[in-house]
């Protein structure tokens, strides 16, 4: 009895030593392969504006005697915003016109002069003939010609000072008019910058007195696209997009330009694309912070893979190394496992793998994946169907 006790334990002993030598069956986790629709968005964040923003400033100096609008307030084009001081353009317009006068009295003085002058000379003319040329001398007729090529060039010189007290009167009455800023469109005055009693220097550049928008009703959102996503957007592609003033409302937006030129802020690069917006309940402001989300590309009937499993890179379990012995001494001594090597997630062409089980080993399938949208990614071509069980990570032994 003894002996056979000692036998079974002796068995029991070899029969543990030995299953903790076998490396565990490994379990995995696996997802299926899909057939769905796949969007693919490319997230922007910039701001509103309006399609059409007018800055209304004063090319006079002067000072502002009235004020006709205020913030948010619609006008028309050709309205009245603000006027300056008038005085001292109304004197010019006076001063203008009375010089206007003086010189059309003047052309009508050297215009009768000529006309005498003409007269003179072809009395001359005909006393020559009469005379046969005995009376007038040579000096008086040629006094006569004389008077009047200079009463005809005073006429001339007349005229000239009409056209230029005109052209005075004109530009005098230009700024008159200019003294009253105006709307140069139909919109909303989004900010006002100027008051009463103020002195406008319009030396260098005009000063703005109010920002105006054309048409809130139709804005752009203004968005900085990364170098890595440009590539993507094209004019007229859909987006959303958010903003904190109405949170949980989805507005929508089409790419209208996407700029070539690049800016860089913090050391990255970005590009400035034009989205426009429709904005008919007013809802939208300008100067909004937004974040939009582009779609740029759109499967309704895709082969989905997750980017788990794309991810995904097998090793195989250890294997036990030949016992040092075929003893009772060699089954207790330990021994290091042997690694094999990791297995490749890829071919040596750089084509992607997934993989599946059968027997309950992994086997690789090779595919020719297409667009992804950071969860899964479509499969353009690969000996795989939808419901495949793909695995995505080890859950254990």
């Amino acid at each position: 009895v003894g002996i056979l006790l000692a036998l079974a334990i002796v068995v029991t002993v070899l029969t543990v030593l030995h299953k903790s030598g076998q490396p565990a069956e490994p379990r995995y986790k696996t997802e299926p392969a899909v057939m769905g629709r796949l969007v693919v968005k490319v997230s922007a964040t910039g701001n509103l504006q309006p399609t059409n923003k007018v800055e209304v400033g004063s090319e006079l100096s002067g000072i502002v005697v009235e004020v006709m609008v205020d913030d948010n307030d619609r006008v028309r084009k050709g309205q009245v915003l603000a006027r300056l001081d008038l005085s001292k353009l109304k004197d010019a317009v006076a001063r203008s016109r009375a010089a206007l006068a003086a010189a059309l009295a003047q052309e009508m003085q050297a215009r009768a002069t000529a006309v005498g002058a003409r007269a003179a000379l072809e009395r001359f003319k005909q006393a020559a003939e009469l005379s046969g040329g005995k009376v007038p001398s040579k000096t008086e007729m040629a006094t006569a010609e004389a008077n009047l090529i200079r009463a005809e060039a005073n006429l001339a010189s007349a005229r000239a000072s009409i056209t230029q007290a005109r052209a005075n009167l004109q530009s005098d009455e230009t700024n008159l008019h200019k003294a009253s800023i105006r709307s140069p469109i139909d919109g909303v005055v989004l900010s006002r910058k100027v008051e009463p009693g103020q002195t406008v220097a319009a030396a260098m550049q005009a000063p703005v007195l109010f920002v105006l928008a054309e048409d809130l009703a139709k804005m752009e959102l203004q968005v900085d696209v990364d170098e890595a996503d440009v590539s993507q957007i094209k004019p007229g592609q859909q987006a959303t997009f958010t903003v904190d003033a109405w949170s949980g409302r989805q507005f929508t937006a089409v790419v209208t330009r996407v700029g070539y030129g690049s800016q860089t802020k913090d050391g990255v690069v970005s590009y400035p694309t034009v989205l426009a917006v429709s904005n008919d309940d007013l809802s939208l402001r300008p100067g909004m912070t937004a974040t939009a989300e582009i779609v740029t590309v759109t499967r309704e009937r895709a082969l989905l893979v997750p980017n788990a499993a794309l991810r995904f890179s097998p090793t195989p379990m250890a294997t036990l190394s030949k016992p040092p012995g075929g003893g009772l001494l060699g089954k207790l001594m330990p021994r290091p496992p042997m690694m094999p090597p990791k297995l490749q997630t890829s071919t040596n062409n750089g084509a992607p793998r997934v993989w599946t089980l059968r027997d309950g080993q992994p086997v690789p399938i090779e595919l020719q994946i297409g667009a992804s949208n950071g969860q899964v990614t479509e499969v353009l071509s690969g000996p795989i169907q939808a419901g495949a069980a793909l695995i995505t990570e080890v859950a254990g032994g």
